[in-house]
Order: structure tokens, then C-alpha cells, then sequence
């Protein structure tokens, strides 16, 4: 199959999850292609076409980070293709990662994912599901609440220290917009910045107030799923515990978290359980849960990341168990010949 993966910037991709299951699809003899949000071109009365980045079939790499350092070496090809040569577009860039200078970008590759898959290319994850989605904890927030924490999302502060004030002056808060534990803080009574944190946030937008929860400080889980389930491999899921560093309480990898091995708990399957309907009937086929004990506090569906520290933790890696849920797709999509919609394929196992 032809598959091209949309990042936020080719000469900026770091290797993570993306790039590990670019090295697969390249792996099993696919053309994989590369392409950041500012390389889709359109014409009026032409197919919409992209500026694509790729290496050389010729050009060996045996890691993940071998291929990148190929992808955005001097030897990579680029190369203009009309967009309905592809079988598949996996939209994979994080707009909450753009800067100021470049909000064009933000909702750039699910906007020309639409036009794409409006032309019969297969999209993941489902480009209107995505749009419907852009702001993953807005999303997080039309699951059923006996899942999730309590919170608030505002842009007024004394609905902020109102909040405060019923949790026992304890609580989380973070920008609505936002990833990777950037700009989320845990306030207690001793909080003596806590106006100009509640000023620094509303200047970003609107603030999500949580229920800070005690279980918390030992970390949280990530799992991930694949069409609504647990990735499954030899007996091992697609789920790793996130450690909180030294002196911080966000568990993220970029705030200093480090990474080991979760089982499948009866509450994560509760909560897999109750999210996945939905995210099955929506077409989010790749999607990453965030899971505190017994309560789910984010949702990843823009870009889940995380399988770039199976390896450290023991875990084998699971980018064959992704490839192989697009090939079926791309199978079925052959077989039924534009009889099954897209958002339908982006979860059909």
C-alpha cells in the first residue's frame, strides 16, 4: 500500500510513536511517505496533490531512528503526488504543539484530510471525526461522568476559586488546549501564585479546573487502543504506567516521567468498556486513555503517543499490530468498493 503520514514538521519530527510505525510499514515492502501540514497543495479544477518526503527503497535503515535520520537527511526524496495515489493518509501531527507563528497549522491537516477522504483515500483517524474532536478534552468531556473526575472548564476566576473551594482547596488545573503536561498546575492552600497562574491560563483560553485525585501521585496509565480495544500482543497490552519524577506530580515522559509495566485492571476495562461505543461509532481508530485507578482524566485522540517507550519497559513492540489493522482496512476497502464509509472502515477490525 502507499501510505503517507502526516506530521507537524518533517525536519522537526522527534522519534516517537509515528516514526516507529513508519519504520514498520517501510519494514513490509510499503511506499511510505512523509509530509508535513504545510505541504498539501490545491488547484481549482485539479486533484488536491501534497509535497511528500521519503527514503529511497535502496536506502537501509534496521531502526526507528536510523529511518529518521535518513527521512531528514540530504539523500530523502521529495516528490509531488497527487493525493488519490495514496491508499492510506494517517494524520498524526499534534496541532496543541504549534506555536503562535503558526495557527495556520492547528486544524490544517484535518481540514485537507476531509478533502481527501472526500476523494475515496482512506483517512485515520476519521478526518470529521477529528474535526468533531479537535479539542480532545472537550471530547473527554461528553463521556459519561461516573468515568471521569469532576470538573469545570471556564475562563472566570471566581468560578475557578468557587471550584476551589468545594474540593477542599485542592485542585488541577491546566489549559483546555494543551499536551504533554505543558502549563498544568496542582494548587493547594499554599498556592500563593494561584492569580496569576488562573491569569496565565485564561490568557491561553479557557481553563480546565479538575478534581485533583490521591491516587494520582503514584502516576498514571496510558493505554491505547486499536478500534476500541486494548492493543493485544503474546499476551501483552498496549498499556504503560507513567511515573511521576522528582519533586513533580505530572507523570508525563517530557515532565520527567519514566515508564513500567501496568496489567489490565477490572477498572481500566470499566472504563474501556464504557468509552470505546463511542469512539467506535465515530471512527477514532487509534486512541490513547489516560487512567487514574478507577477514573479516566484524558482522552488522546489527535496524535497517542507512547509506544516509543515499550521497549525500556519490557514490552514488545506493538508498530506490527498497528500496520497490520491498516492493511485489513485497505483489504476491506478493495473487497466492498466504496460500499462502507470511511468512519466505518477507521474502526472495522
Amino acid at each position: 500500500m502507499k501510505i503517507c503520514f502526516v506530521v507537524n514538521n518533517v525536519e522537526t519530527e522527534n522519534c516517537g510513536t509515528t516514526v516507529f510505525l513508519m519504520q514498520e510499514a517501510r519494514k513490509r515492502k510499503h511506499e511510505v511517505y512523509a509530509m508535513g501540514v504545510g505541504d498539501f497543495f490545491f488547484k481549482q479544477g485539479e486533484e488536491l496533490s501534497i509535497d511528500s518526503t521519503y527514503v529511497p527503497k535502496k536506502m537501509e535503515a534496521k531502526t526507528p531512528e536510523e529511518y529518521l535520520k535518513l527521512l531528514q537527511g540530504d539523500k530523502a526524496k521529495k516528490e509531488r503526488i497527487t493525493a488519490t495515489d495514496l491508499d492510506v493518509l494517517f494524520i498524526r501531527n499534534n496541532p496543541t504543539e504549534e506555536g503562535s507563528s503558526r495557527q495556520w497549522a492547528e486544524q490544517s491537516g484535518i481540514a485537507f484530510g476531509r478533502m481527501m477522504q472526500q476523494e475515496g483515500v482512506l483517512v485515520l483517524n476519521d478526518a470529521y471525526a477529528l474535526s468533531n474532536a479537535f479539542i480532545d478534552k472537550l471530547y473527554f468531556e461528553e463521556l459519561p461522568a461516573s468515568i471521569k473526575p469532576n470538573s469545570i472548564i471556564t475562563r472566570k476566576k471566581e468560578d475557578v476559586m468557587e471550584f476551589f473551594e468545594k474540593h477542599k482547596k485542592k485542585m488541577v488545573l491546566k489549559p483546555l488546549e494543551g499536551s504533554g503536561g505543558r502549563d498544568v498546575y496542582l494548587i493547594d492552600k499554599n498556592e500563593k501564585n494561584l492569580n496569576q497562574i488562573i491569569e496565565n491560563l485564561s490568557g491561553q483560553g479557557y481553563i480546565i479546573a479538575q478534581e485533583y485525585l490521591p491516587a494520582a501521585k503514584d502516576g498514571d496509565v496510558r493505554v491505547l487502543l486499536l478500534n476500541g480495544r486494548v492493543m493485544e500482543k503474546d499476551g501483552n497490552y498496549g498499556i504503560i504506567k507513567r511515573l511521576t519524577g522528582e519533586g513533580e506530580f505530572r507523570s508525563n515522559f517530557n515532565q520527567g516521567g519514566t515508564g513500567d509495566k501496568s496489567p489490565l485492571t477490572e477498572e481500566m476495562k470499566k472504563i474501556i468498556e464504557i468509552t470505546a461505543p463511542k469512539l467506535i461509532r465515530d471512527g477514532l481508530f487509534f486512541v490513547g486513555l489516560d487512567i487514574v485507578k478507577d477514573k479516566l482524566i484524558e482522552i488522546n485522540v489527535l496524535s497517542p503517543g507512547g509506544m516509543d517507550h515499550f521497549g525500556e519497559i519490557g514490552l514488545p513492540d506493538f508498530s506490527d499490530v498497528v500496520i497490520d489493522a491498516i492493511e485489513k482496512k485497505v483489504e476491506y476497502k478493495k473487497l466492498y468498493k466504496g460500499q462502507i464509509s470511511n468512519q466505518v472502515l477507521a474502526t472495522m477490525a
